[in-house]
């Protein structure tokens, strides 16, 4: 018979179990318990619960049931509301100190974020920030679980459902090639004569590929890419070793760094991206975030903020910034 305290202590345990790939030891480990006392939480709660959440098969865990999964995605949300009651709570102890954990790709984290870190934390030196570097699908992830509190991307914003993604800032593209290549002597850059050269470039679905391919696809153009890396330093080190042209982001090219290299400006050829900061919908944003924020993307003032989380959908949120005209980088 139901009725005994569902304990957070629980809730934490299986949420975690089945994002260790249900690896009860890996979990233990993580979260410096035992694995017996895990395993034994797990029974009291599904005990009283009244169903299984996990199958076993002998002593292993083979799969989350389907009322497990119910369970875990509700547990999940409880989880997050609250670290979100801890946050209000510590907003009003102490609105300078806590946390700050951001998801991004290598391109933001190496050249758009430093100096807005750096100013960050000379504003507020008790907030411990966190990066996480990954794909679009992994930022995603991460953002919508509640294990981060921003994410920062270009790409694969269809991902980020859950999040209230708000835009930043526009960039476009620079081609990078040694300095005696033959694209430095034409008058114009054009497609056609990047796309008789091999190409190295980034990853498909990292920072803006998709608009790369898109432009050489509606030219009617099959460009040879030969060599593809989630990070412009890499792309720009086999530049130099004459693989091929490099195409990267035009914040990514440093001429004192790069003074080896001559840079080709590419923003006729290629659609412009946006660069997006989201987190949940839901989430209680401490006063330091909303700086963060702000620092990073100054029309992202306070009140423009809040009026985007006040929305219901995604395209109520684009409405806001419609007529907004964002910084080029």
């Amino acid at each position: 018979m139901l009725g005994g305290p569902i304990k957070l202590q629980q809730l934490r345990y299986i949420w975690e179990v089945a994002h260790h790939d249900l690896n009860v030891s890996a979990t233990a480990q993580s979260l410096f318990t035992s694995q017996p006392g895990i395993s034994k939480q797990i029974r009291l709660l599904e005990d009283e619960l009244g169903v299984e959440i996990f199958a076993r098969s002998g002593k292993h865990l083979t799969h989350v049931t389907p009322a497990g999964e119910t369970i875990i995605e509700q547990a999940g949300e409880i989880l997050r509301k609250v670290e979100s009651i801890k946050k209000v709570a510590q907003e009003f102890r102490d609105e300078k100190k806590g946390s700050l954990s951001i998801a991004t790709t290598h391109t933001q984290a190496r050249y758009a974020l430093p100096s807005v870190i750096d100013e960050f934390i000379a504003r507020y030196p008790d907030v411990s920030l966190h990066m996480h570097q990954g794909t679009p699908i992994q930022i995603a992830e991460l953002a919508a679980d509640g294990q981060v509190d921003f994410a920062i991307a270009t790409e694969g914003i269809e991902l980020f459902g859950d999040l209230v993604m708000m835009p930043c800032y526009e960039w476009n593209r620079t081609i990078v090639v040694p300095s005696d290549h033959p694209l430095t002597k034409l008058p114009e850059l054009t497609l056609e004569a990047v796309a008789e050269w091999p190409i190295v470039t980034y990853v498909f679905g990292f920072t803006g590929r998709s608009k790369l391919d898109d432009a050489f696809k509606q030219a009617g153009l099959t460009p040879k890419v030969v060599f593809t890396a989630t990070d412009a330093d890499v792309i720009k080190t086999y530049v130099r070793l004459g693989l091929g042209i490099g195409i990267i982001a035009h914040m990514a090219f440093e001429p004192a760094i790069d003074e080896e290299l001559v840079a080709l400006d590419a923003s006729h050829l290629f659609e412009t991206s946006t660069t997006m900061i989201g987190c949940r919908k839901g989430t209680f944003l401490r006063g330091y975030m909303y700086e963060f924020m702000e620092l990073f993307a100054p029309h992202l003032s306070r009140e423009l903020v809040d009026e985007a989380f006040s929305r219901q959908s995604r395209a109520e949120v684009d409405e806001i910034f419609a007529e907004t005209s964002l910084p080029i980088r």
